[in-house]
């Protein structure tokens, strides 16, 4: 946890990233809570309506709707969840930056309101590594980097 602290606070290299998301246990859950009412999980979760409902998700934010895969609709998840669709596709020159603050205020709001569960999810599905598998296409772990650099410089300059 010292190094997930650190890389909160100052920004990784994509290597020191990798060396942190390919270590430590392994597991192939489909979905995983990594917050309160918050859940990542893949495109098989995903489809799994029966799942999704049992875990109580009520909002889903699919971060990869693009024309690769993952063909999610509000018609598909019924009037009971709210859906959020990032028309990105998981590749390392897709620049999904620009979907990064409507997607947070998207959580937000949906976490906001009382027992809301958020069930985020790309193609591959990757989360902590406590709870699954690892690995973001390098395109990805860069532009996390940047947003790292944001987010730090504006608390700073506060």
């Amino acid at each position: 946890m010292e190094n997930v602290d650190r890389i909160l606070s100052e920004s990784p290299s994509i290597e020191e990233l990798e060396d942190i998301l390919h270590g430590g246990q392994l597991s192939c859950n489909h979905v995983g809570e990594v917050w309160p009412n918050l859940f990542l999980g893949n495109m098989y979760m995903s489809h799994d309506r029966y799942g999704l409902w049992r875990l109580g998700i009520t909002h889903v934010l699919d971060a990869a709707h693009g024309k690769m895969c993952c063909k999610g609709s509000d018609d598909f998840y019924g009037t009971t969840v709210k859906y959020y669709a990032v028309p990105a596709n998981d590749l390392p020159t897709f620049d999904i930056s620009p979907f990064f603050y409507p997607s947070a205020r998207y959580i937000h709001d949906a976490l906001s309101t009382t027992d809301a569960k958020v069930f985020v999810h790309c193609a591959v599905g990757v989360s902590l590594k406590e709870r699954r598998w690892i690995y973001p296409n390098r395109g990805f772990l860069k532009q996390l980097i940047t947003l790292n650099n944001e987010l730090n410089n504006k608390a700073q300059s506060k």
